[in-house]
């Protein structure tokens, strides 16, 4: 893994850099980035200070936010509050919501596997308790924050098992107490990828905190910045300690760009 840096010194220099960029591109995970996590997913929502630079950047000029998310497009828009003319992106890459058109076609035989994957999932969901398993458009959610670690390990154990019995060719990737399954293989990086391009973008910024954020630092290139929120491995450039500190950087990139 790269070196990140802490300094805000070092931050503040790199997003006083990307914020000269002609068009810039403001890509953001939400659960641990912009919001805390909570035990009930439909109770979180984005920090008021947040939210405030999140809004004041979409209104800059040549600058578009986008919120890429692991949550179902529609759970994202209404946790979010994002307005209409916000560009959304959920199920890792597989749904969006950009420039008015939402796209998540599945084929007949992805709905299958989706149905069979899901019914398995749903019986190892019958065992512990605890655990909820999330029905997506693509693919099913298996989250443990809530189960003990040692029903957590084996919750994730039979999951991975029933979902490969079901469907080798499933994706399977870990998260924050949450093992996914998609149909799908498409990550945050492809979306990443496709909006620069949509959007000609000359830099990218993005913020996120989870493993399957690092599929989008992994394609971030020269001039661009990668935060990562919280602890654990990561390819992004710099680290701020949790959604409360990200704010601030929010905030800091929002003055820049608006006065640029």
């Amino acid at each position: 893994m790269p070196e990140v840096s802490t300094d805000p010194a070092v931050l503040t220099a790199a997003l006083e850099t990307l914020a000269a960029a002609p068009r810039l591109l403001v890509a953001l995970d939400f659960d641990g980035t912009l919001a805390p996590f909570a035990d009930d997913p439909a109770q979180v929502g984005a920090l008021p200070g947040s939210w405030a630079a999140v809004l004041t950047l979409q209104r800059a000029a040549d600058t578009e936010v986008v919120l890429v998310s692991g949550r179902p497009l529609e759970g994202l828009a209404r946790v979010s509050y994002a307005p209409d003319g916000m560009a959304l992106v959920g199920s890792h890459g597989v749904e969006w919501r950009v420039d008015g058109h939402d796209e998540a076609a599945l084929s007949e035989e992805e709905l299958a596997r989706v149905a069979r994957v899901g019914a398995a999932l749903d019986e190892v969901g019958t065992r512990f308790p605890d655990v909820v398993i999330e029905h997506k458009p693509a693919g099913h959610g298996v989250h443990t924050r809530r189960a003990s670690p040692e029903d957590a390990a084996a919750a994730n154990a039979a999951a991975h098992a029933a979902a490969r019995e079901a469907d080798p060719d499933v994706l399977e990737r870990g998260g924050k107490d949450i093992l996914e399954f998609a149909v799908r293989h498409v990550t945050k990086g492809d979306a990443v990828d496709r909006l620069r391009e949509l959007r000609g973008a000359d830099a990218v910024f993005f913020a996120g905190d989870d493993v399957t954020d690092e599929d989008a630092f992994r394609v971030l290139r020269d001039g661009d910045v990668g935060v990562k929120v919280g602890e654990g491995d990561t390819l992004a450039g710099h680290r701020v300690t949790d959604p409360a500190a990200l704010t601030d950087v929010l905030k800091q990139l929002a003055r820049l760009r608006a006065t640029r």
